[in-house]
Order: structure tokens, then sequence, then C-alpha cells
């Protein structure tokens, strides 16, 4: 009924040739993944401190570039110049991004087991968290 197969087939697998390609590591592809969301977590913070100027801020921000070098192999990520940006409503969603951010850096900081990262991300996604709840008004 079928006619048997006279060639080799068109479709090969790629046992024996895994040079074929670059491969990374568990580790690698961690340390890729938790550079990109502190890089970004870096780049809204930038975008906070040009709209609130804080020490926490500047502090944050200095931590985390110093943490997405270490992962990078020494090479400064790119920083947000601090020009003004929008106003009030804006700083609101800000503070929500940069808290969901932190909150990945934190997964992947734990995933490898990355004590520095993880802890500096847990604090960001508390000052963040601080800054979206709405404030109390002191009695007269």
């Amino acid at each position: 009924m079928y006619e048997p197969i006279r060639g080799k087939s068109v479709h090969s697998t790629m046992a024996g040739r895994t040079q074929d390609f670059p491969h990374r590591s568990r580790e690698e592809e961690l340390d890729i993944q938790l550079a990109g969301h502190l890089a970004a977590l870096l780049a809204v913070t930038d975008e906070l401190r040009a709209l609130a100027p804080s020490a926490d801020l500047d502090t944050a921000a200095d931590r985390l570039a110093e943490q997405v070098a270490r992962l990078r192999g020494g090479r400064t990520p790119a920083r947000v110049p601090l020009t003004a940006a929008q106003g009030e409503p804006h700083l609101a969603a800000l503070h929500r991004k940069a808290h969901t951010l932190a909150g990945r850096a934190l997964v992947v900081a734990a995933s490898r087991a990355d004590t520095t990262a993880a802890i500096l991300a847990a604090e960001r996604m508390d000052a963040h968290a601080a800054a979206t709840e709405p404030r109390e008004l002191a009695p007269r």
C-alpha cells in the first residue's frame, strides 16, 4: 500500500551536533532575566527621581545600578536623564509599575538564590507599596 522509504530522511535530529549554537546555563539565563528586571526597575526609579526627588530614590537607583552592573559583568546600565515629566497622577502609576517590577525581580532573585538582589527588590517593593497607599489626614 505504501512505498518504502528509499532515501535519507530530510528530518534530522540534533544529536551529536550541540556546538552549532550557543548554550547558556540556567544560572546564566536567570542572571540575564534578573538584570533585565532590575534595569527596568532602575529606569522607573530614575523617572520617579525626576518627578519627586528624594534621597531614598537616589540611594535605591545607585544600588540598582550596582546590581545590574554586577549581573552584566561590569557593564553599567543605561540611565534615564533627570528631566521633568508629567505630574501627580503619573507618579502613582510609576510607583505601581515599580512595585510590579520589584516583585518580578524578587521572584527571579529568589530562584537563583541571590540574597543581595532579593533584599533590594523586597525593600523596593515595600517602598513603592507605601508610596501608593492613601495617606491619612492628621486630626485637627
